[in-house]
């Protein structure tokens, strides 16, 4: 007798490559200051556009951006940044470029004050994963007071690209909140789940 399906968030759809990302990655409690980096950079390239493009370029963004290493993206020159409004491997949108180097000044700064970049973004939930249970994609909210609050800090410090429903589609990518729906099989493989880095 064939298994049963696994069911899944509807979002995820059947490509491959979003279909694996929403079972390996999306939700899964992140720490790690760069992999952090790079939701930041990549949530608010998507601002306007499907998750799947970015998904389809993410490699591409790795290479150019130097694995979304902040310490070497706040050096880019001019030059750097001119270079990558013309490779059609990443979304050249000339106010998301200009800034990937606002953004990491404004995250070495939050690191330099806070230790970590992930101690300061999980104060934003008590320091654990929020535990959602939606029953529907209808029902996840696409912003809550946290994703407000957060976002409000992160623009006071000079971050771009950081407006509450960016940030909101950030936490669920790194765990901070789990949004997978009740029937989805991640729902109940993360209630609880160790962080991944």
């Amino acid at each position: 007798m064939p298994a049963r399906p696994l069911s899944r968030c509807q979002w995820c759809g059947e490509d491959p490559l979003h279909v694996r990302y929403h079972d390996e990655e999306w939700g899964v409690p992140v720490r790690d200051d760069r992999t952090l980096f790079e939701f930041l950079v990549l949530e608010g390239a998507q601002a306007g556009l499907s998750w799947i493009t970015v998904l389809r370029k993410r490699e591409h963004y790795r290479e150019v951006l130097d694995g979304f290493d902040p310490a070497r993206i706040v050096r880019y020159p001019d030059r750097k940044l001119d270079a990558l409004l013309t490779d059609p491997g990443i979304i050249r949108n000339r106010l998301k470029i200009a800034s990937l180097r606002l953004n990491a000044h404004a995250f070495l700064e939050i690191q330099a004050r806070h230790g970590s970049f992930a101690d300061y973004a999980w104060a934003f939930v008590g320091g654990k994963p929020r535990v959602n249970a939606w029953r529907s994609a209808r029902d996840v909210p696409a912003r809550t007071a946290q994703s407000d609050a957060l976002s409000k800090d992160l623009a006071g410090h000079g971050f771009k690209f950081v407006g509450s429903t960016i940030v909101y589609a950030f936490m669920q990518a790194v765990g901070m909140v789990n949004d997978h729906t009740t029937d989805c099989f991640r729902h109940r493989a993360l209630d609880g789940r160790k962080d991944s880095a």
